[in-house]
């Protein structure tokens, strides 16, 4: 007896094709917003792309890139930090000015900058999960204490490193030539935060507390998440990698300024957003971040090369936020209704 033949099955028909759930990606608004900028600005300037530029661009970019990666986290569970871009200037002041005293080397001034980091972030997570204090009003708070103890440090004038010789500055910042390309220790270590955060986030148990915590943080603890520990931690990540980036500009410029980062940590949340991380917490792109980063820095290269006031960079940003923040509503819209 013959078997009867299967019959044919059509797809489901409300299952989203390929396309449809690559557009629904958060970091699909940034990958498009960011080609566009490059066609725009390399129709206006043939050196956008030259290599000179794209080595002056490798220079700075992954100083608040790596600010970024640590909010990205951080904003993920459902909080965030102004005072990253005080952190970002205090570091630094206090591993050159223990060297150029002569306390301690630069290796141990470096490790010491780092516990301060530390110290800064414990205290930020500390307040905001024990005494329930919004983390807008406590790292506001904070923002001041270490920007003015940078001041108070330093009398308000730059520390100068310039008699410094150490690996420490080789592996941070050293720099290298592919070609006639440029390339600098300070792209690595971005790419490598980068990757190692990505696959925290995406891939490892952490990763998914992080995500409960800024999602639903009752609901989380019900499930035996740690939200506050976890929320500690991520604070201190991100002192730790403003820090981080904060010495390496030192090094990079050869000057410690008491009032560098100022306005980055408003900067480095506009990358984060525009990236496509969610505000309210609960969802968070690496890669988009990454993209948001680049997105900034391009803009911020790309418009004095075209001729474009570097006063007007602000509105840019403006701009580019109320149009990402329309586009991630409208695909959130989208994807809920299943269209």
């Amino acid at each position: 007896m013959d078997k009867p033949l299967p019959i044919p099955t059509e797809p489901h028909a409300d299952a989203p094709s390929l396309l449809q759930r690559l557009i629904a990606r958060p970091e699909f608004g940034p990958l498009v917003l960011l080609v566009v900028e490059i066609i725009i600005f390399t129709s206006f300037s043939t050196a956008f792309l030259s290599i000179t530029n794209i080595s002056n661009l490798l220079a700075f970019t992954p100083e608040l890139g790596m600010i970024a990666l640590g909010m990205t986290l951080l904003m993920t569970g459902g909080e965030f930090d102004l005072s990253v871009g005080s952190v970002f200037g205090f570091a630094p002041i206090i591993m050159w000015t223990l060297y150029n005293e002569g306390a301690t080397s630069l290796e141990v001034g470096f490790v010491i900058a780092l516990l301060v980091a530390v110290l800064i972030g414990l205290a930020n997570g500390l307040f905001v999960t024990r005494l329930k204090i919004p983390s807008f009003l406590v790292t506001l708070g904070m923002l001041l204490v270490v920007r003015g103890s940078a001041l108070y440090l330093t009398d308000g004038f730059p520390q100068g490193n310039w008699r410094a010789e150490s690996p420490l500055m080789d592996i941070l910042v050293g720099d290298f030539m592919i070609g006639e390309l440029r390339v600098y220790a300070s792209v690595l270590w971005f790419i490598f935060f980068a990757v190692v955060l990505g696959y925290v986030l995406t891939q490892t148990k952490w990763g998914n507390w992080i995500q409960a915590s800024g999602g639903n943080p009752s609901s989380a603890r019900a499930r035996g998440v740690r939200v506050e520990r976890t929320k500690i931690a991520l604070f201190i990540l991100t002192a730790v990698l403003a820090a981080w980036a904060g010495i390496t500009s030192t090094i990079r410029v050869a000057t410690a300024n008491p009032n560098s980062g100022t306005g980055y940590e408003l900067e480095v949340i506009a990358m984060v957003v525009i990236g496509g991380t969610v505000l309210t917490g609960g969802r968070g792109t690496i890669i988009g971040t990454v993209l948001g980063v680049l997105i900034l820095r391009l803009m911020r290269n790309g418009i004095v090369m075209v001729g474009v006031p570097g006063l007007a960079y602000n509105i840019f940003i403006g701009a580019i936020i109320l149009a990402m923040m329309s586009l991630h509503s409208w695909l959130e819209r989208r994807h809920n209704a299943g269209t």
